[in-house]
């Protein structure tokens, strides 16, 4: 699956009908941190400096320094000169000077590799996450997904069940980010599909049949022992999966 990532060209076009999504290594050189750097706002910066580990500091400005780079590569403009909004849930967006159109993007990293999703003209959201063994033994799955996600995980053999976890896991997260509500959308309250080789679908949202055809989820396949999704508005769009520069070296483990 990681030939559907491709470097991209030297000038970047977004069509209405595309939503692209990038990865990058969160662990570049030291001067490509530092010039990282550089680029940042100041409340950025202070976010920075209050992780206590390094390498949480260094992961936080590579993810917020390739960012601003993927997006200046869409804007034509400088990185620095980017402005970022939140809204009440904390999703971010570009300050209204830099919107074209209704340009979004959102935002998701783990155990060193980020993901950036980037559409005009409908809302988006993607999730990444690092496969742990032993997760779906834990009652997060409980706790969390509806009753008929726990059903089809606990019909899995365990072999599969990790897989199935992440799987639900980063569908839901992909979900609740597009719709900009965060936590405040309860995930138990819908549906999605998780078995292992099955498409990554909304299957249903309780309240509200049609929402389910409101939006598309599909699959990420970022890199090794990595599961990924997205979610976008609408149905009629085509993906398009970038590389950030050679010199990221996606981590395989």
């Amino acid at each position: 699956m990681d030939s559907l990532w491709c470097f991209a060209p030297e000038r970047m076009t977004l069509e209405t009908d595309e939503v692209h999504v990038w990865r990058a290594s969160l662990n570049p050189g030291q001067s490509d941190i530092e010039k990282f750097l550089r680029t940042l706002a100041q409340d950025e910066r202070i976010r920075a400096d209050r992780f206590y580990f390094q390498e949480d500091r260094e992961h936080f400005i590579t993810a917020r320094g390739v960012l601003r780079a993927v997006l200046g590569e869409y804007l034509q403009i400088d990185p620095v000169r980017l402005r970022f909004e939140y809204g009440s849930y904390g999703k971010p967006k570009l300050a209204d000077e830099f919107r074209a159109g209704s340009f979004s993007f959102n935002v998701s990293h783990s155990h060193g590799l980020a993901v950036y999703a980037v559409s005009s003209g409908r809302e988006v959201g993607v999730d990444v996450e690092w496969i742990r063994s032993g997760f779906a033994d834990e009652k997060i799955a409980e706790r969390f997904f509806s009753p008929q996600e726990v059903c089809a995980l606990r019909s899995l053999p365990r072999s599969r069940q990790d897989e199935a976890f992440f799987n639900c896991w980063t569908r839901k997260e992909a979900y609740i980010k597009a719709k900009g509500e965060g936590v405040s959308i309860p995930l138990h309250l819908f549906n999605v599909s998780l078995i292992p080789g099955e498409p990554a679908a909304l299957l249903s949202v309780r309240g509200d049949p049609q929402e389910s055809s409101r939006w598309s989820l599909r699959d990420l396949f970022p890199g090794t022992n990595y599961v990924g999704a997205l979610a976008a508005n609408g149905q009629a769009w085509r993906l398009k999966c970038w590389q950030w520069p050679e010199c990221f070296a996606i981590p395989i483990v």
